[in-house]
Protein backbone atom coordinates (compact mmCIF):
# COMPACT_ATOMS: atom_id res chain seq x y z
CA UNK A 1 0.00 0.00 0.00
CA UNK A 2 1.16 3.57 -0.81
CA UNK A 3 2.32 5.68 2.32
CA UNK A 4 -0.62 7.77 3.61
CA UNK A 5 1.36 11.22 4.49
CA UNK A 6 2.82 13.83 2.54
CA UNK A 7 4.48 16.97 3.34
CA UNK A 8 4.39 20.42 2.16
CA UNK A 9 7.40 22.77 3.13
CA UNK A 10 9.26 25.93 3.09
CA UNK A 11 12.09 24.19 4.87
CA UNK A 12 13.16 26.89 7.28
CA UNK A 13 14.99 24.77 10.69
CA UNK A 14 11.63 24.26 12.48
CA UNK A 15 10.12 22.86 9.02
CA UNK A 16 13.24 20.03 9.44
CA UNK A 17 12.34 19.64 12.84
CA UNK A 18 8.79 18.95 12.45
CA UNK A 19 9.91 16.34 9.80
CA UNK A 20 12.03 14.85 12.02
CA UNK A 21 9.30 14.42 14.26
CA UNK A 22 7.38 12.61 11.59
CA UNK A 23 9.88 10.62 10.28
CA UNK A 24 10.60 9.45 13.77
CA UNK A 25 7.07 8.26 14.28
CA UNK A 26 4.89 5.35 12.66
CA UNK A 27 3.78 7.71 9.43
CA UNK A 28 5.74 6.97 6.38
CA UNK A 29 6.07 9.84 4.12
CA UNK A 30 5.68 9.28 0.23
CA UNK A 31 6.87 12.53 -1.03
CA UNK A 32 7.61 16.51 0.30
CA UNK A 33 6.68 19.27 -2.06
CA UNK A 34 8.74 22.72 -1.53
CA UNK A 35 6.80 26.17 -1.73
CA UNK A 36 8.37 29.69 -1.15
CA UNK A 37 8.10 30.86 2.20
CA UNK A 38 11.50 30.87 4.52
CA UNK A 39 13.36 31.61 1.74
CA UNK A 40 12.46 32.18 -1.83
CA UNK A 41 12.60 28.63 -3.65
CA UNK A 42 16.31 28.60 -4.76
CA UNK A 43 17.30 28.64 -0.41
CA UNK A 44 14.33 26.59 -0.23
CA UNK A 45 16.07 23.89 -2.60
CA UNK A 46 19.22 24.26 -1.11
CA UNK A 47 17.84 23.62 2.67
CA UNK A 48 15.98 20.87 1.23
CA UNK A 49 19.08 19.01 -0.62
CA UNK A 50 21.84 20.20 2.87
CA UNK A 51 18.85 18.40 5.36
CA UNK A 52 18.17 15.23 2.83
CA UNK A 53 22.02 15.10 2.87
CA UNK A 54 22.40 15.57 6.75
CA UNK A 55 19.55 13.24 7.81
CA UNK A 56 19.33 10.62 5.32
CA UNK A 57 15.76 11.10 3.96
CA UNK A 58 15.35 8.74 0.73
CA UNK A 59 11.60 10.09 0.41
CA UNK A 60 11.32 12.20 -3.16
CA UNK A 61 11.21 15.70 -2.70
CA UNK A 62 9.75 18.01 -5.24
CA UNK A 63 9.82 21.31 -6.42
CA UNK A 64 6.19 23.37 -6.00
CA UNK A 65 4.99 27.22 -5.91
CA UNK A 66 8.07 29.62 -6.36
CA UNK A 67 5.72 32.66 -5.54
CA UNK A 68 1.65 33.52 -4.51
CA UNK A 69 -1.47 32.52 -6.43
CA UNK A 70 -1.12 36.30 -7.56
CA UNK A 71 2.43 36.44 -8.10
CA UNK A 72 3.96 37.83 -5.12
CA UNK A 73 6.86 36.64 -3.16
CA UNK A 74 6.86 37.48 0.73
CA UNK A 75 9.71 35.80 2.98
CA UNK A 76 10.77 36.99 6.91
CA UNK A 77 14.60 37.49 5.48
CA UNK A 78 14.04 40.38 8.35
CA UNK A 79 14.23 37.69 10.93
CA UNK A 80 15.62 34.37 9.47
CA UNK A 81 18.34 35.73 6.56
CA UNK A 82 18.74 35.18 3.09
CA UNK A 83 18.74 31.26 3.41
CA UNK A 84 15.49 31.11 5.80
CA UNK A 85 17.95 29.44 8.17
CA UNK A 86 19.69 31.29 10.71
CA UNK A 87 22.48 29.65 12.70
CA UNK A 88 25.59 30.30 14.77
CA UNK A 89 28.45 29.50 12.50
CA UNK A 90 27.28 25.72 11.31
CA UNK A 91 24.53 25.23 8.41
CA UNK A 92 23.58 21.91 6.70
CA UNK A 93 25.57 20.46 4.25
CA UNK A 94 26.25 21.20 0.72
CA UNK A 95 24.93 18.65 -1.36
CA UNK A 96 23.64 18.38 -5.02
CA UNK A 97 20.57 20.42 -6.19
CA UNK A 98 17.59 18.88 -5.90
CA UNK A 99 16.09 17.45 -9.77
CA UNK A 100 13.62 19.68 -10.55
CA UNK A 101 10.23 17.18 -10.70
CA UNK A 102 7.08 19.70 -10.36
CA UNK A 103 4.69 18.63 -7.05
CA UNK A 104 1.98 19.02 -8.36
CA UNK A 105 2.01 16.58 -11.20
CA UNK A 106 3.94 13.95 -8.24
CA UNK A 107 0.88 14.62 -5.47
CA UNK A 108 -1.75 14.33 -7.95
CA UNK A 109 0.07 11.00 -8.81
CA UNK A 110 0.02 9.99 -5.39
CA UNK A 111 -3.81 11.23 -4.65
CA UNK A 112 -4.57 8.63 -7.50
CA UNK A 113 -2.75 5.93 -6.59
CA UNK A 114 -3.84 5.53 -2.98
CA UNK A 115 -6.41 2.92 -2.42
CA UNK A 116 -7.49 4.79 1.23
CA UNK A 117 -7.49 8.58 1.78
CA UNK A 118 -3.99 10.10 2.44
CA UNK A 119 -2.79 12.62 4.83
CA UNK A 120 -0.84 16.90 4.19
CA UNK A 121 1.00 17.85 6.60
CA UNK A 122 1.70 21.94 5.58
CA UNK A 123 4.12 23.82 6.73
CA UNK A 124 4.12 26.99 5.00
CA UNK A 125 2.18 28.85 2.37
CA UNK A 126 -0.85 26.88 1.07
CA UNK A 127 -0.41 27.72 -2.57
CA UNK A 128 0.53 24.29 -3.39
CA UNK A 129 -2.81 22.88 -1.32
CA UNK A 130 -4.53 25.47 -3.44
CA UNK A 131 -2.98 24.56 -6.87
CA UNK A 132 -4.23 21.15 -6.23
CA UNK A 133 -7.36 21.93 -5.40
CA UNK A 134 -8.02 24.11 -8.23
CA UNK A 135 -6.18 21.98 -10.56
CA UNK A 136 -7.97 18.64 -9.35
CA UNK A 137 -10.94 18.86 -7.26
CA UNK A 138 -11.90 15.29 -7.99
CA UNK A 139 -9.36 14.62 -5.51
CA UNK A 140 -10.22 16.36 -2.63
CA UNK A 141 -12.12 13.34 -1.29
CA UNK A 142 -8.91 11.61 -1.32
CA UNK A 143 -7.43 13.88 1.52
CA UNK A 144 -8.43 13.03 4.99
CA UNK A 145 -7.04 15.86 5.87
CA UNK A 146 -4.63 19.06 5.53
CA UNK A 147 -3.37 19.80 9.21
CA UNK A 148 -1.62 23.40 8.51
CA UNK A 149 0.51 25.50 10.62
CA UNK A 150 -0.61 28.93 10.05
CA UNK A 151 -3.10 31.49 11.36
CA UNK A 152 -3.74 33.32 13.95
CA UNK A 153 -7.18 33.77 16.61
CA UNK A 154 -5.35 37.11 18.34
CA UNK A 155 -2.06 38.71 17.58
CA UNK A 156 0.05 38.56 13.97
CA UNK A 157 3.76 37.73 14.29
CA UNK A 158 4.43 39.25 10.33
CA UNK A 159 2.21 41.89 10.70
CA UNK A 160 0.16 42.88 13.71
CA UNK A 161 -2.91 41.42 12.09
CA UNK A 162 -1.40 38.53 10.31
CA UNK A 163 0.93 35.14 10.71
CA UNK A 164 3.18 34.61 7.98
CA UNK A 165 2.52 31.50 6.18
CA UNK A 166 -1.13 33.28 6.06
CA UNK A 167 0.37 36.73 5.18
CA UNK A 168 2.78 35.54 2.38
CA UNK A 169 -0.23 34.41 0.48
CA UNK A 170 -3.66 34.66 1.54
CA UNK A 171 -5.57 33.65 -1.85
CA UNK A 172 -4.40 30.27 -1.51
CA UNK A 173 -5.88 29.72 2.35
CA UNK A 174 -9.17 31.31 1.29
CA UNK A 175 -9.06 28.64 -1.80
CA UNK A 176 -8.15 25.89 0.61
CA UNK A 177 -10.78 26.77 2.92
CA UNK A 178 -13.83 26.63 0.03
CA UNK A 179 -12.29 23.48 -1.51
CA UNK A 180 -13.93 21.33 1.04
CA UNK A 181 -10.84 19.59 2.54
CA UNK A 182 -10.90 19.21 6.01
CA UNK A 183 -8.41 21.87 7.67
CA UNK A 184 -7.08 21.50 11.21
CA UNK A 185 -5.14 24.87 11.81
CA UNK A 186 -2.24 24.83 14.35
CA UNK A 187 -1.78 28.43 14.88
CA UNK A 188 0.38 31.16 16.30
CA UNK A 189 -1.81 30.75 19.47
CA UNK A 190 -1.49 26.96 19.49
CA UNK A 191 1.92 26.97 18.85
CA UNK A 192 3.46 29.79 21.46
CA UNK A 193 2.00 27.06 24.46
CA UNK A 194 5.22 25.15 23.58
CA UNK A 195 8.41 26.64 24.14
CA UNK A 196 12.13 25.18 23.78
CA UNK A 197 15.35 27.46 25.41
CA UNK A 198 18.98 27.47 25.77
CA UNK A 199 18.74 24.38 27.86
CA UNK A 200 17.19 22.59 25.15
CA UNK A 201 20.26 23.63 22.92
CA UNK A 202 22.54 21.95 25.68
CA UNK A 203 20.15 18.21 25.80
CA UNK A 204 20.66 18.21 21.82
CA UNK A 205 24.59 18.78 21.91
CA UNK A 206 25.43 16.91 24.86
CA UNK A 207 25.43 13.61 22.26
CA UNK A 208 28.19 14.68 21.26
CA UNK A 209 28.03 13.62 17.59
CA UNK A 210 29.40 15.88 14.77
CA UNK A 211 25.19 15.64 14.02
CA UNK A 212 25.07 16.93 17.00
CA UNK A 213 26.81 20.19 17.05
CA UNK A 214 25.29 20.77 13.68
CA UNK A 215 21.74 20.61 15.10
CA UNK A 216 22.35 21.92 18.13
CA UNK A 217 23.88 24.65 16.21
CA UNK A 218 20.83 25.22 14.35
CA UNK A 219 18.49 25.11 17.45
CA UNK A 220 20.44 27.46 18.97
CA UNK A 221 20.02 30.07 16.60
CA UNK A 222 15.97 29.33 16.21
CA UNK A 223 15.85 30.23 20.20
CA UNK A 224 18.08 33.50 19.21
CA UNK A 225 15.51 34.40 17.60
CA UNK A 226 13.63 34.97 20.87
CA UNK A 227 16.58 35.87 23.09
CA UNK A 228 17.60 37.94 20.70
CA UNK A 229 13.66 39.82 21.31
CA UNK A 230 13.83 39.62 25.24
CA UNK A 231 12.09 36.30 25.54
CA UNK A 232 13.71 33.80 27.52
CA UNK A 233 12.20 31.11 25.40
CA UNK A 234 11.28 30.57 21.49
CA UNK A 235 7.77 29.05 20.27
CA UNK A 236 8.17 25.55 18.45
CA UNK A 237 5.62 26.53 15.58
CA UNK A 238 5.95 23.84 12.68
CA UNK A 239 6.93 20.94 15.16
CA UNK A 240 4.16 21.49 16.90
CA UNK A 241 1.67 21.12 13.62
CA UNK A 242 4.00 18.38 12.75
CA UNK A 243 2.73 17.13 16.49
CA UNK A 244 -0.67 17.44 15.90
CA UNK A 245 -0.38 15.38 13.00
CA UNK A 246 1.24 12.34 14.58
CA UNK A 247 -0.26 12.74 18.58
CA UNK A 248 -3.53 14.16 17.53
CA UNK A 249 -4.69 12.99 21.36
CA UNK A 250 -2.01 15.80 22.98
CA UNK A 251 -4.07 18.81 21.49
CA UNK A 252 -7.54 19.70 21.46
CA UNK A 253 -9.02 21.08 18.09
CA UNK A 254 -12.66 22.78 17.92
CA UNK A 255 -14.91 23.33 15.36
CA UNK A 256 -14.80 27.30 13.76
CA UNK A 257 -15.31 29.04 10.38
CA UNK A 258 -12.50 30.61 9.23
CA UNK A 259 -12.49 33.36 6.98
CA UNK A 260 -9.02 34.42 4.96
CA UNK A 261 -8.82 38.44 5.23
CA UNK A 262 -7.74 39.36 1.45
CA UNK A 263 -8.03 43.24 1.84
CA UNK A 264 -7.78 45.72 4.47
CA UNK A 265 -4.83 48.16 4.50
CA UNK A 266 -3.43 46.40 8.33
CA UNK A 267 -5.56 43.15 8.02
CA UNK A 268 -4.59 41.54 4.91
CA UNK A 269 -3.96 38.12 6.02
CA UNK A 270 -5.41 38.00 9.08
CA UNK A 271 -7.66 34.78 10.08
CA UNK A 272 -10.80 35.90 11.13
CA UNK A 273 -12.24 32.75 13.77
CA UNK A 274 -15.53 32.57 14.66
CA UNK A 275 -16.81 30.43 16.67
CA UNK A 276 -20.04 31.87 17.67
CA UNK A 277 -23.24 29.34 18.03
CA UNK A 278 -24.34 30.45 14.58
CA UNK A 279 -21.44 30.30 12.78
CA UNK A 280 -20.69 27.48 9.67
CA UNK A 281 -17.62 25.92 10.62
CA UNK A 282 -15.21 25.02 7.74
CA UNK A 283 -12.10 24.48 10.15
CA UNK A 284 -10.56 22.51 12.84
CA UNK A 285 -9.15 25.07 14.81
CA UNK A 286 -6.27 23.90 17.60
CA UNK A 287 -7.16 25.13 20.94
CA UNK A 288 -5.14 23.45 23.69
CA UNK A 289 -1.63 21.48 23.36
CA UNK A 290 0.18 19.12 25.75
CA UNK A 291 2.70 20.94 25.72
CA UNK A 292 5.12 18.74 27.66
CA UNK A 293 4.54 15.94 25.19
CA UNK A 294 5.05 18.44 22.49
CA UNK A 295 8.39 19.28 23.78
CA UNK A 296 9.69 16.04 24.22
CA UNK A 297 8.40 14.59 20.69
CA UNK A 298 10.24 17.40 19.39
CA UNK A 299 13.70 16.74 21.83
CA UNK A 300 13.51 13.38 21.28
CA UNK A 301 13.92 13.77 17.32
CA UNK A 302 16.41 15.60 17.82
CA UNK A 303 18.26 13.49 19.90
CA UNK A 304 17.74 10.44 18.00
CA UNK A 305 19.09 12.64 14.72
CA UNK A 306 21.49 13.46 15.97
CA UNK A 307 22.64 9.80 17.17
CA UNK A 308 22.20 7.84 13.86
Amino acid sequence: MPALVWIDTDMGFDDILAMMIVAASSKPIAGVSLVFGNAPMDAVRANAAGAASLLGWRFPIHIGAERAILGGVETPAHVLGPTGIPTRGRSLPEADALPHTDALTALTAWLEGLDAPGEILALGPLTNVAILSLARPDLISKITSVTWMGGGATRGNHTASAEFNAFADPEAVAIVLTSGVTLRVADLDLCRQVLVGPEDVDTVRAVGTPKAEILADLLGAYVDIALNSGRKAMALYDPTAAAAFVAPDAFVFEKAQVTMELSGTHTRGRTIVDQRPRANPNALWGMRADATRVRALALDALVEASRA
